[in-house]
C-alpha cells in the first residue's frame, strides 16, 4: 500500500512508478490534500444537485409521510410501522429507513424538510463512500470520476429528494461493498462479518432488493481472499448466517406476534411479513402480479357508482369550510415558484418497458439511468483486460503475488458483478419496476465508469495500446449513441448534440494519436458524458417532484405544490372532510377510514387521524363486515369514505359491508366544495354495527 492510502497494483517498475502513473499522479501524490479535492467537488456537487429548492417538494411520498406521522404517536405503531395511527395495516416495507425518518421528526418537529433531508445527507454519503472505496484501489482520478457519474445519475437525484427507502439501501450496500473488499484484502473475519451485517441492515430496508449486490460480495471473496479453499468456505457460511440473522431478526419479532396484538401487515395476502417478502415484493416483482402492467382489474365494491351517486340540485352546495377549523392541522407550505416546462406530462411513468435486453435503454428507465451505463460496461471489460495485459508483460509476478490477489480484481467482481446482477434483474423482472428502482445501478454503474477510466489510461501507456484504442473507441461511440438517443426521445438538450459528436471525436482523436494526452482526453470524454445527465438530474429543481414515482427530467409528471401531493382542488375537498368528521362525534381511535393509503395519506397528514380499510392498493384483507362492527360498536370508527385512489380495484370485504349497511350523505352535507366530488363517497356507520356484522 503506497503512502496516500491506494493499494499498489499488481507490478511496478525498477524505479518504484505504477504503470500508467504519470507526471500529473507523482504530482498529486506528494500533496495528499490536494490529491483528494476531487472528494469534496464530488460531495458538493451531490449536495447541490440533492438540496437545491428541497423544501418545495413538501411531504413527498405522502404514504410514507403519512406513515411517519403515524409512527409517532405511539411506540407500537413505531416498531410495527403502522401506516395509521389506530394501528389497522402496516406500510409495506421494512422499518430502517422508516424509523430513520421518524426519529428525525422526532427530534426537530413533523415538518417536509424534517422528512426529506435525511434522504438528501444520505445520498451525499453514499457518494463520499464510493469515492473513498475507489480511491483505495484504483486512485484519486478513477474515485472522482466514479464519485461524480453517480452524484448525476439522474434516478439516484431524484430518490434522494424525496422520502422513500432507496437512498438508505443504496448507502448501506456501498458501504457493504467496501466492507467486502477490505475483507478480500486481508481475509479478516471481522470485514466479512460486516459487510454481512450491512446487507442485513440494507435487507430490512428494502428486503430483497439488498441481495443483488450478494453475488458479487461471495464470489469476489471466495476467489481473491487470502486463506485454503476450505477457509473461504467456512468463513462464507458464517457470514452468511449472520446476514440472514440481520436481515430476519425483525420479521421474526413480528411473525411471534399474535396478528390480534399488531397491525395487519400491508399488501400481504396472508398477514405475514414472510409472505410480504416473499411474494409481494419478491417472486412477484420477477414473475408477475397484480398491480403490475396490463394486471390491474376493475371491480365493484369500493365505491359508489355514478347511477346511485345522490346528486345536490345546482347551488344549493355551500362553501367551504374554513381550513383552520381543523385543530393541530400543520400549515400548508408555501408556493414555490415554479418554472413549469409547458410539456410537462401529466401522469407519471409507473413501470419501464417491457422485459427485454434493451430494456435499460428504452422508455421509462433509460432516460433514468443509461446515459453512462455503456461506458460503466466497457469500463468493466478494461479492468480485465488490463490485469490481463500486466500478467503478460510481467509473467514472473506471478510467484510474487498471484492474479486473485489483486485488489483491483476484486473490485471488478464486487463491483461489476451488482452492476450485472441488479441489470439482468431489472431487464426480466415481469411485475412491479417503477422507474425510480434504477437507482440502485448508480454506485456500481459509477464504480466501472471510475475504474474503467484508469484502466483506459493504463492500457494506454501499456504495451496493449491497441486493445485500450479498441475498448475506448468502442466505448465512446456506444455512450454518445445513447446519449444522443435519450437527447432525441426527451426532447432534452438536443442542441448539445453536435457539441457532443464534436467534443468526443477530438477526444477520441487525442487519445487515439497521443500516447501521453490519454489522462487528457479520458477527462474530456467523460466531462462530455457528465453535461446531459447533470442538467437532466438538476430539472428536478423545477418542480415539485412525484412523490410515488420520482423522477428526473423536465417533462416528468410533477408532484403538487400545496405540499400534500394532492391537487388544490382535492385538498380543499379533504379539508372539507377533515373539518366535518372531526366536528360530528367522530371514532376515537379513527375518525375516518378509507378504502386506501394515498386517500388516507392528505387526511393524516392534515392532523386527521385516519386509516386505510384496503391498506395500500384498497384491497388488503385488513378487515371485514363484523371486524368493523366491532370498531363501531366500540365507538373506535364511524365515518367512512368510499371511493378514491385505487377504489377500481374492488375493496375488500368491509368496503362491501359499508355500501351495503352504513347511510350515505350527500356531499352539501358534509360542505364539499364540488357537487360530486370525484366519486367520493361519506357514509355513516353509527348505529349500524348489526347490519355490517350481517354483511
Amino acid at each position: 500500500m503506497s503512502a496516500t492510502g491506494t493499494v499498489a497494483p499488481a507490478t511496478s517498475a525498477p524505479d518504484g512508478t505504477v504503470p500508467g502513473e504519470g507526471p500529473l499522479e507523482r504530482t498529486l501524490a506528494r500533496f495528499p490534500l490536494l490529491r483528494h479535492a476531487g472528494l469534496l467537488v464530488a460531495v458538493a456537487l451531490s449536495a447541490i444537485l440533492d438540496t437545491v429548492r428541497l423544501s418545495q417538494n413538501g411531504y413527498a411520498n405522502i404514504f410514507y409521510s403519512a406513515g411517519d406521522r403515524s409512527m409517532l404517536t405511539s411506540l407500537h405503531n413505531f416498531f410495527f410501522v403502522s401506516f395509521d395511527p389506530g394501528g389497522l395495516v402496516t406500510v409495506d416495507k421494512p422499518p430502517l429507513a422508516l424509523w430513520l425518518q421518524a426519529g428525525s421528526a422526532k427530534l426537530f418537529g413533523f415538518t417536509p424538510l424534517a422528512l426529506l433531508l435525511p434522504e438528501a445527507i444520505i445520498g451525499v454519503l453514499a457518494v463520499a463512500a464510493l469515492y473513498l472505496i475507489i480511491a483505495r484501489r484504483f486512485g484519486a482520478g478513477a474515485a472522482f470520476a466514479g464519485a461524480v457519474t453517480m452524484a448525476v445519475f439522474p434516478s439516484f437525484v431524484a430518490v434522494s429528494r424525496e422520502n422513500g427507502v432507496d437512498p438508505l439501501l443504496i448507502l448501506l450496500l456501498v458501504l457493504a461493498c467496501g466492507a467486502g473488499l477490505r475483507a478480500c484484502e486481508d481475509g479478516r473475519w471481522r470485514w466479512l462479518l460486516a459487510s454481512a451485517t450491512l446487507v442485513g441492515l440494507a435487507f430490512n430496508t428494502k428486503t430483497l432488493a439488498a441481495l443483488l449486490a450478494v453475488p458479487g460480495i461471495a464470489v469476489g471473496y471466495a476467489v481473491c481472499a487470502p486463506g485454503s479453499i476450505p477457509r473461504r468456505a467456512l468463513q462464507l457460511l458464517v457470514a452468511g448466517a449472520v446476514m440472514v440473522a440481520v436481515s430476519f431478526s425483525w420479521i421474526a419479532v413480528v411473525e411471534a406476534t399474535p396478528a390480534s396484538k399488531r397491525p395487519f401487515v400491508g399488501s400481504s395476502t396472508n398477514n405475514t411479513e414472510l409472505g410480504l417478502t416473499f411474494e409481494y415484493n419478491g417472486t412477484g416483482r420477477v414473475g408477475g402480479q397484480t398491480g403490475g402492467p396490463h394486471t390491474t382489474v376493475s371491480r365493484a365494491g369500493a365505491r359508489v357508482s355514478s347511477k346511485q351517486a345522490l346528486k345536490s340540485p345546482p347551488g344549493t352546495v355551500p362553501p367551504p369550510a374554513p381550513t383552520a377549523s381543523l385543530p393541530g392541522a400543520p400549515p400548508v407550505p408555501a408556493r414555490a415558484t415554479v418554472r413549469e416546462a409547458a410539456e410537462r406530462t401529466r401522469y407519471p411513468i409507473p413501470f419501464g418497458a417491457p422485459p427485454g435486453p434493451l430494456r435499460l435503454i428504452r422508455s421509462g428507465l433509460g432516460d433514468q439511468a443509461a446515459w453512462l451505463l455503456p461506458f460503466a460496461l466497457f469500463g468493466l471489460l478494461g479492468i480485465a483486460l488490463m490485469l490481463l495485459a500486466e500478467r503478460q508483460s510481467a509473467p514472473d509476478v506471478r510467484g510474487e503475488r498471484p492474479l486473485r490477489r489483486d485488489p483491483r480484481l476484486a473490485s471488478a467482481i464486487v463491483f461489476g458483478g451488482w452492476l450485472l446482477v441488479e441489470a439482468l434483474v431489472l431487464s426480466t423482472s415481469k411485475g412491479i419496476v417503477h422507474p425510480y428502482y434504477v437507482s440502485a445501478l448508480a454506485p456500481a454503474t459509477g464504480a466501472m465508469v471510475g475504474a474503467g477510466a484508469a484502466s483506459f489510461v493504463a492500457l494506454a501507456r501499456g504495451p496493449r495500446r491497441a486493445w485500450a484504442i479498441a475498448l475506448v473507441v468502442l466505448a465512446l461511440l456506444a455512450s454518445v449513441a445513447v446519449q444522443l438517443v435519450l437527447m432525441h426521445r426527451s426532447h432534452y438538450m438536443v442542441w448539445f448534440a453536435p457539441l457532443l459528436l464534436g467534443g468526443a471525436a477530438v477526444a477520441g482523436a487525442l487519445f487515439v494519436l497521443r500516447r501521453r494526452l490519454a489522462v487528457a482526453a479520458i477527462a474530456v470524454m467523460l466531462a462530455l458524458l457528465w453535461i446531459v445527465p447533470t442538467g437532466y438530474s438538476a430539472s428536478t429543481w423545477l418542480a415539485p417532484v412525484e412523490g410515488t414515482f420520482p423522477a428526473a427530467g423536465p417533462r416528468q409528471a410533477a408532484g403538487s405544490a400545496n405540499g400534500y401531493g394532492v391537487s388544490d382542488r382535492d385538498l380543499g375537498i379533504y379539508r372539507a372532510l377533515a373539518a366535518f368528521t372531526s366536528a360530528h362525534r367522530p371514532g376515537s381511535r379513527w375518525e375516518l377510514l378509507t378504502v386506501a393509503a394515498d386517500t388516507a395519506a392528505p387526511l393524516t397528514l392534515l392532523g386527521l387521524k385516519t386509516g386505510a380499510l384496503g391498506g395500500y392498493s384498497g384491497t388488503d384483507p385488513a378487515l371485514d363486515g363484523p371486524g368493523l362492527a366491532r370498531y363501531v360498536a366500540r365507538g373506535e370508527a364511524r365515518w367512512v369514505l368510499l371511493g378514491g385512489e385505487y377504489s377500481l380495484r374492488g375493496g375488500n370485504l368491509a368496503t362491501r359491508a359499508v355500501l351495503r349497511a352504513c347511510r350515505q350523505l350527500d356531499p352539501s352535507q358534509w360542505r364539499s366544495p364540488v357537487l360530486y366530488p370525484f366519486g367520493l363517497t361519506l357514509f355513516d356507520c353509527a348505529g349500524r354495527a348489526r347490519r355490517l356484522a350481517a354483511s
